[in-house]
């Protein structure tokens, strides 16, 4: 009977078309092929061991292990639920029919399969655990839980990069807090809230973050993001020379119900620069327009993005105001620019003071200051990288 039964498991398996990819995955297979040499009485010892190694890198719970598989598959089912589209019946019912097996087969036991082996084999076998679900009820309170969780790769990481290989999750992206900053909390005030207008489905801008360097521009954005993560808010960093991708990115994450911030740091451009006209058209002009779910985000020390030497403006250009023009016309095709400043003394030694607190430096005041005024002329001036710096020295004896 037991034979009979994990034959019909093989064959629905088999049978999978909704949630095909999830066949695909080690665990699955590995647990086919167990399924499949109990069903034809010649369980086998490597396959039980291959199955239970694989389950114990991930979770030693079939079920939950299960579980994590389901809610982490990316099927058509998902995209159009998540993206508010009519789903197909015949799509809809056989996507039930899948959830109701995999509950059946989430209660699986070691105990049942070891059944099948001789006894002294059987105690040798290691054992795995089950906690049986409803994994119908939970896809859907999955597909509620979309628009801020996310789905598939989106659900896992929160920060990503994208280039030549496509979209990458960053495994451990930069912890920065909204807290751990001090000093610049206008400017930082205005991300915050055009981040969050974008959440509640309002009116964003796309922003540039000029100004000094060193002056937490492109913490403040990672600290926004990060702040917001939960709120279904993701952050994917374009490299300068991957701008050319943007419309392909911004194609693929049109649909997604997250929101997202394209970030592109420290941007700058030559004259010639063939990546100029890809971020120019980006972000107003191209006949693909920049999704209602993404803000483009840049940081730049140069207030116009272009690097422009007096030769070039006295070069035999003939029409040179209308070459100007289009050197500044990107930064004018950001909604709104930032400008970080570098802090004079008594901001920056307020910053100083913040950063000692919460690094735990224990230094007299006075001190504090005249060693952290002593370090900004030794280094690059005041900023608030020059103290995180001071204090980080400081704290390492140096």
């Amino acid at each position: 009977m037991d034979q009979q039964l994990y034959s019909l498991y093989v064959k629905k398996l088999d049978g999978f078309t909704v949630f095909r990819s999830l066949t695909q995955t080690p665990l699955m297979q590995e647990l086919k092929a167990l399924l499949c040499s109990v069903s034809q009485q010649q369980p086998d010892v490597s396959r039980y061991s291959a199955f239970v190694s694989v389950l114990f890198e991930t979770d030693p719970n079939f079920s939950t292990a299960l579980r994590t598989l389901v809610l982490e598959n990316e099927n058509p089912y998902l995209y159009a639920a998540a993206a508010n589209k009519p789903v197909s019946s015949c799509i809809a019912d056989a996507a039930k029919q899948e959830l109701a097996f995999l509950s059946t087969l989430s209660s699986l036991t070691s105990a049942a399969i070891k059944a099948c082996f001789d006894a002294d084999i059987a105690a040798f076998l290691p054992d795995w655990e089950t906690t049986p679900f409803d994994f119908t009820s939970l896809y859907e309170t999955h597909l509620t839980e979309v628009p801020t969780k996310g789905y598939g790769i989106y659900a896992k990481y929160h920060t990503f990069t994208y280039g030549e290989d496509g979209l990458q999750p960053i495994k451990h992206p930069d912890p920065q807090q909204l807290s751990q900053l001090t000093g610049y909390e206008r400017e930082r005030g205005i991300v915050l809230r055009n981040t969050e207008a974008l959440l509640q489905n309002g009116t964003p801008s796309n922003l540039l973050l000029y100004g000094d360097a060193g002056t937490g521009k492109s913490s403040t954005i990672k600290a926004v993001a990060n702040a917001l993560k939960d709120q279904g808010l993701r952050l994917i960093e374009v490299k300068k020379n991957q701008l050319y991708h943007l419309p392909q990115l911004l194609e693929m994450i049109s649909e997604n119900p997250l929101k997202f911030i394209i970030f592109i740091d420290d941007l700058s451009f030559t004259g010639n620069d063939e990546h100029f006209a890809s971020l120019k058209a980006t972000l107003e002009g191209s006949v693909a327009a920049c999704a209602s779910n993404t803000v483009i985000y840049a940081t730049s020390n140069r207030r116009h993005l272009v690097k422009e030497t007096l030769s070039e403006r006295d070069g035999d250009e003939l029409h040179t105001n209308d070459t100007l023009q289009e050197l500044m016309s990107l930064s004018a095709r950001f909604g709104m620019t930032i400008t970080f400043l570098k802090p004079n003394k008594d901001e920056y030694l307020s910053i100083v003071s913040h950063l000692a607190e919460e690094y735990g430096l224990d230094m007299p005041q006075e001190e504090l200051f005249i060693k952290a005024e002593a370090f900004a002329i030794r280094q690059n001036g005041r900023s608030p990288r020059t103290a995180k710096h001071f204090v980080q020295t400081q704290l390492a004896g140096l």
